[in-house]
């Protein structure tokens, strides 16, 4: 049975969207400049194949493997032949959600069979490099979650396996196909907030990170996320969707990486910090801060562009001005009141004084409704982009054709991670090292 929202919604959302986008902003030369895989997802190609079906397999039934069969129901060309876990729990929920799909414990039985155009991996983060390495030898197109993989030289043996290959391989990097994303990087790239001067990242949680485990034995394989053999923690899981939109904005790759990362609230037998502080710093001196922890979660996920003549908040999809006279005194006070900006200054002078936040007016980067993540599922985010991008996946399994530069931002940002990760453990100050540098972005 198919969900409620149909596929049209889906993909011509999407597509509407960047049709609209190139007529208003400079066609296709805009959209080959500021983000080049979208020129494969244009209305008219969709039409190309809207009688045809790609025939998938995910491999990893989990929560975010069971999120993305939600949203195969919906994408009219793919049908999902077949389904993977080693854990029955999981194969089995995910098989009640689409019955015609054949139940498989032994991933090598999907590559074998060559009826099958592409898979869909959604397995803990140590997997995702040899499954992908496996996938791409076998001839199958390949959709992988983020991170790339748990070891740097994993990465680059993926990212020299896919450009000698002529599959495509997308990684869910959903902010690349995010409506709200596309739109501000545009903006920020024709000079709105003025020269980029700086980026402030962060992402907060209350919440232990935890499943439930029916049996001792299963502890690391249901909660892998908790420890370095499987995951590389806060900064794989969170920092490589928020690191990848900084380098898309800045379109640079920092050079130097260092940080601080602590256990400090759940200390519960996790090797993986529960505290991440990471700054980022590009050869030209603009800095990334970066920090995310998950035992408080008052100040949600941001993502700020910082320009000498602006604030660009991409996570929310607004914007501020430096100097913006566009609210009258009168209402400006009235929100003040409203809000509880004020804040009482225990020195001589005035009693009470504004906020300086509270003087910048909000921005709405596109008109209509816009949907928010507030960074707390674990999951996902509805109208995040994760469906666009499945579905442009869905749609190379059939055309064959590569996504300009999703294997690329991708590659960075967990480089990116795990270097950060290293810069914690170390406590030292480490640069890109120039073995992993690939021909994307310059330093």
């Amino acid at each position: 049975m198919k969900a409620e929202k149909t596929d049209q919604q889906i993909d011509m959302g999407l597509r509407s969207f960047i049709k609209n986008l190139a007529y208003m902003t400079g066609g296709a030369a805009f959209l080959a400049s500021t983000t080049p895989w979208l020129t494969s997802c244009t209305p008219e190609k969709l039409e190309e194949i809207k009688k045809e079906k790609a025939r998938v397999a995910l491999i990893g039934a989990g929560s975010r493997g069971q999120y993305h069969i939600h949203n195969l129901l919906n994408i009219e060309h793919a049908d999902l032949v077949a389904i993977c876990d080693t854990y029955q729990v999981n194969l089995d929920a995910a098989c009640a959600l689409y019955p015609t799909a054949k139940p498989v414990r032994d991933y090598h039985e999907i590559l074998e069979d060559k009826s099958i155009d592409g898979v869909i991996i959604a397995t803990p983060l140590h997997l995702h490099a040899q499954i992908t390495l496996d996938s791409l030898s076998a001839g199958k197109h390949v959709f992988c979650e983020k991170a790339m993989a748990l070891r740097m030289e994993d990465c680059k043996a993926v990212y020299d396996a896919y450009k000698n290959s002529d599959r495509a391989l997308y990684y869910c990097m959903q902010r690349m196909y995010d409506e709200k994303y596309i739109k501000a990087i545009g903006m920020i790239k024709e000079g709105l907030i003025g020269d980029i001067v700086g980026m402030r990242c962060h992402w907060f949680r209350n919440a232990d990170w935890r499943r439930p485990v029916p049996s001792p034995e299963l502890e690391r394989q249901i909660n892998w996320r908790l420890y370095k053999e499987y995951s590389g923690g806060l900064m794989t899981e969170l920092a490589s969707h928020q690191l990848e939109v900084c380098d898309w904005a800045i379109g640079m790759v920092p050079s130097q990486i260092t940080g601080m990362g602590s256990i400090v609230y759940w200390k519960d037998g996790r090797e993986v910090y529960d505290s991440v502080n990471v700054i980022y710093k590009y050869s030209d001196g603009r800095i990334i801060n970066y920090e995310s922890l998950i035992s408080n979660k008052f100040n949600g996920m941001e993502e700020q562009i910082l320009g000498k003549d602006g604030t660009m908040d991409l996570s929310k999809g607004i914007y501020y001005l430096e100097n913006d006279n566009t609210i009258p005194g009168m209402r400006q006070l009235l929100e003040q009141v409203k809000t509880g900006v004020f804040a009482s200054i225990p020195t001589a002078g005035p009693s009470w004084r504004p906020e300086l936040k509270s003087e910048y007016v909000p921005h709405a980067v596109m008109d209509g409704k816009v949907s928010v993540n507030g960074g707390q599922s674990m999951i996902s985010s509805d109208h995040d982009g994760s469906d666009e991008i499945l579905s442009a996946f869905c749609q190379s399994c059939i055309t064959g054709e590569k996504a300009q530069d999703v294997v690329e931002e991708a590659y960075y940002s967990t480089l990116l991670c795990l270097l950060g990760n290293q810069a914690m453990d170390e406590c030292r100050t480490i640069d890109f090292p120039e073995e992993y540098k690939i021909p994307y972005l310059k330093f």
